[in-house]
């Protein structure tokens, strides 16, 4: 997997230009070395079309509060612009509940922007909740 990191750094500009965000490029170093150390609860899965890296999610494994069992947070999921409507989406999603389902894990959840039109995608899986996020930064 860490001959990929040049097709998922190119997805994960990509990712962060549709949610108008920068993020340092030693953070995104560091995100990179976390999805490539197996002790760390961050994980990446590649969606691939005729050897092409075309998608990515990224997510952190965690415990709760509320279950004995591990959740699983789907932090990033992104396809890129032109393989979208082919599935990608939907199959990275599916791989992560198959993982769940296996694994034992309690809960699969993620958030997005209320406008994101992925939403389409996720409401098949499972309808938003009515849970708020709010959030403090301290970087």
């Amino acid at each position: 997997m860490a001959a990929d990191e040049k097709a998922w750094r190119r997805l994960w500009s990509d990712y962060n230009t549709f949610y108008e965000v920068r993020i340092p490029d030693n953070v995104s170093t560091q995100t990179w070395q976390r999805i490539l150390d197996s002790t760390s609860p961050i994980f990446c899965r590649l969606a691939v079309i005729d050897d092409e890296i075309v998608g990515f999610s990224t997510s952190a494994l965690h415990a709760s509060t509320w279950t004995i069992s591990p959740v699983c947070y789907l932090e990033d999921l992104f396809v890129a612009l032109k393989f979208r409507g082919r599935g990608c989406g939907r199959l990275l999603i599916e791989d992560l509940v198959d993982r769940a389902k296996s694994k034992g894990w309690s809960r699969l959840y993620w958030h997005t922007r209320l406008n994101n039109p992925a939403r389409a995608l996720y409401d098949k899986f499972v309808g938003a909740d009515d849970f708020v996020r709010y959030r403090i930064s301290l970087d």
